[in-house]
């Protein structure tokens, strides 16, 4: 039998900046795309979830050209609307019984920090997940789905553990400006032993059964780590 992943993605297609004004978003396709393709291929079954079972939109930056290069424009748009039905259709996460995956990964893009951050059924799938040793992959700006996870005191659940993520300094370089916050300093404030690379290189951090990456170029890595974990 074959080992079961859950993917969370967010559903939020836009996010408040400071200015008032709304900026596009989703979950970053690179990310997903890498995450989701080798887990498949490597033969694991994996199901899709996010809050409410709403729709999972791409962050449209993330398809165009002048990010991703043309050749990765075309194959994400062409891969993502073959899997079209699984996006639009996805697993509620109040739904999910923690039990029945062997990891729970999250790629990111910033729409987590707009839904997942502040989703208490994420928070509670987080807490029975981590309780029973499961893998927690998230990466980028997936790690934002932590802040929901809290412990019986109602400390943030992941406090003392070694991780990264999206950090401020890539953000400044090329990620979205005006944001209202950051997510490696709330990480650091919320008591998370941080640590960062070069930006925009691969790098994973692996304490325990918490595997985290801290860009878009790490997205093939987690997966590995994750893979790797499960066999």
């Amino acid at each position: 039998m074959s080992k079961k992943v859950l993917v969370v993605l967010t559903s939020a297609d836009a996010m408040p900046l400071e200015d008032g004004s709304m900026h596009p978003t989703g979950f970053w396709a690179e990310e997903f795309i890498v995450a989701y393709r080798g887990l498949v291929k490597a033969g694991l079954d994996v199901t899709i979830a996010t809050p409410g079972g709403k729709p999972a939109p791409a962050d449209p930056g993330s398809l165009t050209k002048e990010m991703v290069g043309a050749e990765a424009s075309v194959d994400y748009k062409k891969y993502l609307a073959s899997i079209a039905d699984v996006l639009e259709h996805p697993m509620a996460i109040s739904d999910v019984t923690a039990g029945d995956y062997d990891a729970i990964v999250m790629p990111g893009g910033h729409g987590p920090m707009v839904d997942l951050a502040a989703d208490k059924n994420m928070g509670h799938l987080l807490e029975r997940a981590d309780a029973a040793g499961k893998i927690i992959a998230p990466f980028c700006h997936g790690p934002a789905g932590l802040f929901a996870a809290k412990k019986a005191n109602g400390n943030f659940l992941f406090a003392g553990r070694t991780m990264t993520s999206f950090t401020d300094r890539e953000e400044k370089l090329g990620g979205v400006q005006k944001i209202g916050w950051y997510l490696a300093s709330c990480l650091k404030e919320m008591g998370v032993n941080f640590i960062e690379k070069e930006p925009f290189t691969s790098h994973v951090e692996i304490d325990g059964n918490l595997i985290s990456g801290q860009n878009p170029q790490s997205s093939k890595a987690v997966t590995e780590a994750v893979i790797a974990a499960l066999r």
